[in-house]
């Protein structure tokens, strides 16, 4: 019997961390669609989020692998470059058009109550919704002739927003665009999603949820069973068994990873850089810790997003961004782009224990600087909350 290979913590970040891009090389010059796609597929999906305080979210992990770029050219590659699409992969996400097959049983099983329900009640107004944004193209929900009345501030949608957003969770429809304001524009699949891809055939749920497995596991590189199956958004009684078939196949390896209470697996693709340098301030929806049990196993950062958090019971503030250097996670600043002031306002920050914070003050001053400028803002001003505050204010 082989005995199971063992992984070092430290060797285990550095693995995670080149899965996701962190060991390549920034562009020398331009950002172009090339490398949105090799950091876009190195992560598979791009979650997105309609928070704003910062900027959009999905920005920010192209930040941080490639360094400023045109974010208008990004989005002519997420939505116009018929490469990609909009779907519930991890949350609502923008993934590889070639993973529409492998997503199409979550379509036909989508079981999301207000829809069900007026599936069940209101038939026709559906067929209605459908049968405009046939004739007219991609709209949103405040260009449907009958959108309904919002019934509240906060989850109260309207009866057009329920339409269109479970002909979407079931296929029907499809994301063509999100305008400058983030509202979503939703089509016909056949004018969004390539033929060669629609005509593609069904994968089995099994199959599908197989493949799903093994991206997860190659966009990590390594990581628990819960890891793997937190990418997709997987459950944990199906992807268990698969997982075990996958390493029987020599499709991954089961490790053990140093003071990881869990088996580890991994992908047979996954780099093993010697070194990872450099610096980024991470989304909270990033790959690298969206998952907040993964990023307290791999860097010892436990990480809560505070948004919904009554601000007496904050403990870090509102929108806090993650300070990544050098392969770990040193500091988190609690951000906002003041966009009236042409400010980047620092409201909190502080230091992981045991930094160095002189150091980590001033790599962090510069990556706020550039991101000043990447966001069309002036000076970045540190409020005096935080224990890292004193130090990132001397190297202001």
């Amino acid at each position: 019997m082989t005995a199971t290979k063992r992984v070092s913590l430290a060797a285990a970040r550095r693995i995670a961390l080149g899965a996701q891009g962190f060991a390549d090389r920034p562009p020398p010059g331009a950002t172009t669609a090339r490398h949105f796609r090799r950091a876009l597929d190195r992560m598979t999906v791009l979650q997105l989020d309609s928070v704003n305080v910062v900027c959009r979210s999905h920005y920010l992990p192209m930040l941080a692998r490639l360094g400023p770029y045109d974010r208008a050219a990004l989005d002519r590659f997420l939505y116009r470059s018929a490469r990609n699409f909009e779907y519930l992969g991890h949350e609502a996400s923008i993934t590889s058009q070639d993973l529409h097959p492998l997503l199409r049983w979550r379509m036909a099983r989508s079981r999301w109550g207000r829809g069900v329900r007026m599936e069940r009640e209101a038939p026709d107004y559906l067929r209605a919704v459908l049968a405009e944004v046939g004739e007219r193209g991609a709209l949103s929900v405040k260009d449907l002739s009958d959108p309904g009345e919002r019934t509240g501030p906060w989850w109260g949608q309207s009866k057009g927003k329920i339409a269109l957003g479970w002909l979407y969770s079931t296929g029907r429809l499809a994301v063509a665009n999100r305008n400058n304001m983030f509202v979503t524009e939703y089509d016909l699949p056949e004018r969004v999603i390539r033929s060669d891809i629609l005509s593609a055939p069904d994968v089995p749920d099994v199959d599908a949820k197989r493949q799903l497995l093994l991206l997860g596991a190659r966009s990590h590189g390594i990581g628990t069973a819960t890891d793997l199956a937190d990418y997709f958004r997987l459950k944990m009684p199906q992807a268990r068994p698969l997982l075990a078939d996958l390493v029987a196949e020599g499709e991954l390896e089961q490790v053990e990873v140093e003071g990881w209470a869990e088996p580890a697996y991994l992908h047979p693709e996954a780099r093993r850089p010697r070194t990872i340098t450099g610096r980024a301030l991470l989304s909270p929806f990033d790959p690298v810790v969206w998952f907040r049990p993964r990023a307290e196993r791999l860097f010892g950062f436990r990480y809560r997003i505070e948004i919904y958090v009554p601000e007496a019971k904050r403990v870090h503030g509102y929108y806090v961004l993650p300070f990544l250097l050098d392969g770990q996670l040193v500091a988190r600043v609690d951000l906002k782009a003041d966009r009236q002031a042409g400010l980047l306002r620092v409201r909190g920050s502080f230091a992981e224990p045991g930094v160095d914070t002189a150091r980590v003050a001033s790599t962090l001053n510069d990556a706020l600087v550039e991101m000043a400028a990447w966001l069309d803002l002036g000076d970045v001003v540190v409020e005096p909350n935080g224990d890292l505050a004193p130090a990132l204010r001397r190297a202001a």
